[in-house]
């Protein structure tokens, strides 16, 4: 008789693991989409070739309907979060207007697959490169087949959630990449989250990705350990946002108190809300506005 919960466990931790490869290859394609664009600004839905995934890959572009011959553009990636997928910040925020934003001259907003990744290469599951997928074929994609300006000055990237983590995480470990980081309401303390029966499931994808607890693979994707190993003079320009009433406040004031101590270029935000686009809404007019300060400052 005791052997009975045992086996219920042995076949939740293998479903979990099937629920992870699932996650991990989704694009959410079974949700409605109701993008919403603006005057002035063309939206376009592409499929490429990931080399790191070995396999088609959907991403979505919203970009100035007009464009002078020969006009290079700036390119801000917008990364979503857990459990969401490529159509998320074009259906549930109204970002398209800052790719015809005149004050910039335009923007090329790009909006890439990321399912259940956290954007990284799984530490357990080596066919799943998705940090390969974003920092090398995305980007070549993306710069091969629209009017992008290359190089670091002309990339930035923002993220909610678990899109959040991935671009607090590339700016410290890849700050070649960007020149301006944003990040909604990170899930800045996943690593450090102890194992729930509860949420078993989700613990089980989170152990794939970046390994067991305590694992060197586990610290080299920590942010707060990253932290404190990357140079801040290198590291891209980090906006931080979090709501009032949302779970990840806490440790999202702790890393920005990492950041400050360590005298990081970086702002942090709060917001009336908890850990939905009502806030990350709220959170957008500053983050770009910070974006284009900083982006006219180098062109």
């Amino acid at each position: 008789m005791k052997k009975v919960p045992i086996v219920r466990t042995a076949f939740s931790i293998l479903g979990a693991g099937a629920l992870f490869l699932a996650a991990c290859r989704s694009g959410g394609d079974a949700k409605p989409d109701h993008p919403r664009s603006a005057p002035g600004v063309t939206m376009q839905n592409v499929s490429f070739y990931s080399e790191a995934l070995k396999r088609q890959m959907p991403y979505r572009v919203f970009l100035p309907a007009n464009l002078a011959p020969g006009q290079k553009l700036p390119v801000v990636y917008l990364l979503h979060g857990g459990n969401g997928g490529f159509r998320d910040w074009s259906n549930f925020s109204d970002v398209a207007e800052y790719a015809g934003f005149t004050r910039s001259g335009g923007l090329i907003l790009v909006m890439p697959e990321g399912a259940f990744s956290y954007y990284q290469n799984a530490s357990l599951n080596p066919e799943e490169r998705y940090e390969d997928y974003f920092a090398n074929d995305l980007i070549a994609d993306v710069e091969s087949r629209f009017p992008a300006g290359k190089g670091r000055e002309n990339r930035a990237i923002i993220g909610i959630s678990m899109g959040g983590f991935a671009a607090i995480k590339l700016a410290l470990s890849k700050p070649q990449l960007f020149f301006f980081v944003g990040a909604f309401s990170p899930s800045i303390d996943v690593l450090h989250r102890r194992f729930s029966v509860r949420r078993i499931g989700e613990w089980m994808r989170i152990r794939a990705i970046f390994g067991p607890m305590g694992s060197n693979s586990r610290q080299l994707m920590d942010p707060f350990m990253l932290v404190q190993l990357a140079d801040p003079a290198a590291t891209p320009y980090i906006y931080l946002g979090a709501g009032e009433q949302e779970p990840l406040l806490e440790p999202n004031r702790r890393f920005a108190a990492r950041l400050k101590d360590r005298h990081f270029a970086y702002e942090f935000h709060t917001k009336p809300g908890g850990h939905d686009w009502g806030e990350w809404d709220a959170q957008i007019p500053g983050c770009f506005d910070s974006l284009l300060e900083r982006l006219q400052a180098k062109h």
